[in-house]
């Protein structure tokens, strides 16, 4: 009966370890995964931005023409000047949400090693328990027999 309760002793601590394992890589795993769908999302947030930045220059290409300003001079220089403001504004966004899926990485695998550490810390300490267990049980194996030593028996 005794090989049994050391048996769990043993095994509960093991189970519980690797039941942090488990949720730290499954916890990293959704983080990357985050980390991908914004990286795609991110990605299409960028097309949509060119989509309207150039329906906006062909709409001032189409409007300058419509109305006989040449695209020579000033309306020039302000569309470069506008195409330079936009190429940084997408340059800032662009970096933001690298810095975002980066981010997100870094928490997985965090995530990752906390779970590691967790286990670890576990299995550690179910040591301690079982050799202070072992230690407890051997001392009072050898301990028991020998208070109890033979009488003198003589009056």
């Amino acid at each position: 009966m005794v090989w049994v309760i050391t048996a769990i002793a043993i095994a509960t601590p093991i189970v519980a370890a690797r039941g942090q394992y488990v949720a730290g890589k499954t916890q990293e795993i959704e983080l990357n995964r985050q980390a991908e769908e914004e990286r795609l999302a991110a990605q299409s947030r960028e097309l949509q931005r060119r989509e309207e930045l150039n329906r906006a220059l062909a709409s001032n290409v189409v409007g300058q023409s419509m109305s006989g300003i040449s695209g020579e001079g000033t309306p020039a220089s302000i569309a470069l000047a506008s195409a330079k403001k936009a190429s940084l504004s997408e340059s800032t966004i662009g970096l933001s949400e690298k810095l975002k899926q980066a981010q997100l990485r870094r928490q997985g695998k965090s995530a990752k090693r906390a779970g590691y550490l967790a286990a670890t810390s576990t299995l550690l300490e179910s040591a301690t328990d079982l050799a202070k267990l072992a230690s407890t049980a051997q001392s009072s194996t050898t301990g028991g027999g020998s208070g109890s030593g033979s009488s003198g028996g003589g009056t």
